[in-house]
């Protein structure tokens, strides 16, 4: 039952009466320590009531429950020492990771407390430490992987065509080897290698891909912009393709390109995950994420619409023409893809002056200039600014978030010799098992120069006005002009006092 008040408790809206009453429920509690405390007890989300404050976004809860959980190690002047104790906080042996709970959620307030003590010094010490070198060094092999991909597609076995052309417009001059073909000089065996680096790397890309979207779920692996669900998506793909692309080459089928320019296309799209790893280009891939995700996935189901009724229109039209004068609508599925073409007024409108075109031709062409180009091209750009002004507003914490997922990720996947456990051990300083993370504080001691300025104005006043009480009880049967007098007396001496005092605050400032 106390746990669950404790659950409560940081829901409530009211904060410092929820901060109260959490202490005053801790305070009957006989297992303070231990597995048996109730702050350690999780409900039925996995989620302890120290969890649940990062999940809810909820940073006066959390930096109540940091302030319990902290030791001061010494104090000098202005700086301090303290020991903050990184239990439920850090990743390193924790199934449920509190640093990728807060990436998660889809809360913006979540994300503020990666800016609070100790969380934002423990992901500084993370990323500067293992992080970004791994990071870095990971994007670098990742784009020498590529180049090697890249190479053996370019350079894939094929023969010159031998069979005799069946239409006026087939171009083909070259076609796929057979297995026993492809690999029988020199170069071919250098492909090889190539080939089977390539197909290792998407061997490896499943198996570490394939235990997170078990752990974490589908839903919530892919559906997470800051956690890259969208590159994760398109990495599995890529892989996917690889294997395809395999599977058909030993057996010799025929229409391997497919599989081949799939893979090229979403293997070098993935470099932009690691642009994460820099400030100056990771808030752009969240941007380029929310605008396809967001903006295009909707105004494509209206573009869909649009080119598929203008498609089939131009269809009918050019159906009776001789496709030899104007080619681009000579079947259905190509005037589907010039329509795309003029939708995005990559090309003008296909005309030919030397012979007469359908009278129709002009006005559908016009109707679709004024609504594909005029109309929707601008709403499209309008909805990616409006994206792009939201997300610039958020740039720095969610490249925060960013380094924060990657880094969780990088724990997780490194072996533990090459990601020591980051903070000191509680048995250096008698405090047990626990680790804990060293952080000086420092103080503005210009702020308490002036809270000290501020307790003694109210001393002089306080002063004063007991004066002035003290001399109304003397003078008790004197008239009541002179106790208008003395009081008038009391303040002038308060505000001259107030005054000096106001004005040695200003010089100091």
């Amino acid at each position: 039952i106390g746990n669950t008040v404790l659950h409560i408790l940081v829901l409530q809206p009211n904060k410092m009466f929820a901060c109260h009453m959490y202490s005053l429920i801790l305070s009957y509690d006989r297992n303070k320590e231990g597995p048996g405390s109730l702050e350690l007890i999780p409900n039925n989300e996995g989620l302890t009531p120290f969890k649940l404050a990062g999940v809810e976004g909820n940073t006066v809860m959390f930096q109540h429950l940091m302030q319990k959980r902290k030791h001061n190690l010494w104090s000098f002047g202005p700086l301090t020492t303290v020991l903050y104790d990184l239990t439920e906080i850090d990743s390193w042996a924790e199934d449920q990771s509190f640093l990728e709970l807060i990436v998660s959620t889809k809360k913006r307030e979540a994300r503020q407390i990666l800016d609070l003590t100790p969380v934002k010094e423990l992901v500084s010490l993370k990323w500067n430490m293992y992080g970004r070198p791994y990071f870095c060094f990971l994007a670098l092999f990742y784009i020498l992987y590529m180049v090697c991909f890249t190479m053996c597609c370019v350079y894939r076995p094929l023969k010159p065509r031998t069979g005799n052309k069946t239409s006026s417009r087939d171009n083909t001059i070259y076609v796929q080897k057979m297995l026993q073909e492809s690999y029988m000089t020199y170069e071919d065996e250098l492909r090889l290698v190539g080939e089977l680096i390539t197909v290792i790397g998407a061997a490896v890309i499943l198996i570490l891909e394939i235990p997170d979207i078990l752990r974490v779920g589908a839903a919530k692996y892919f559906g997470q912009t800051i956690l890259g669900g969208p590159f994760h998506i398109i990495v599995i793909t890529y892989a996917c393709m690889i294997l395809v692309t395999m599977v058909m080459r030993l057996t010799s089928t025929t229409g391997e390109v497919v599989p081949m320019s799939f893979a090229l296309v979403l293997g070098w799209c993935n470099v932009m995950y690691f642009a994460r790893g820099f400030q100056m280009l990771g808030p752009f891939t969240i941007m380029i994420q929310k605008m396809i995700f967001g903006d295009l996935m909707r105004f494509c189901w209206l573009m869909a619409v649009v080119i598929l009724g203008f498609a089939s229109a131009f269809y009918i039209i050019f159906q009776t023409e001789n496709p030899e004068n104007l080619g681009q609508f000579y079947n259905y599925p190509m005037s589907l893809f010039t329509t795309f073409e003029l939708f995005l007024t990559i090309i003008d409108g296909p005309a030919n002056y030397d012979v007469d075109l359908p009278f129709m031709y002009s006005v559908v062409y016009f109707a679709f200039a004024i609504i594909a180009t005029l109309l929707m091209l601008n709403l499209l750009i309008a909805m990616m600014g409006d994206t792009h002004w939201r997300v610039a507003h958020e740039r720095d914490e969610l490249w925060r978030a960013q380094v924060v997922a990657t880094t969780v990720m990088l724990e997780r996947k490194l072996p533990r010799c090459l990601w020591p456990r980051s903070g000191i051990c509680g048995r250096e300083y008698g405090l047990g098992d626990r680790w804990y993370l060293r952080v000086e504080e420092r103080t503005d001691p210009n702020k308490h120069r002036m809270m000290r300025y501020t307790e003694a104005f109210k001393a002089q006043d306080r002063d004063n006005y007991d004066k002035g009480l003290e001399k109304l009880e003397i003078n008790r049967d004197i008239l009541y002009k002179k106790e208008l007098s003395a009081l008038s007396l009391s303040r002038s001496t308060s505000r001259t006092s107030s005054h000096r005092g106001w004005e040695i605050l200003r010089r100091n400032t």
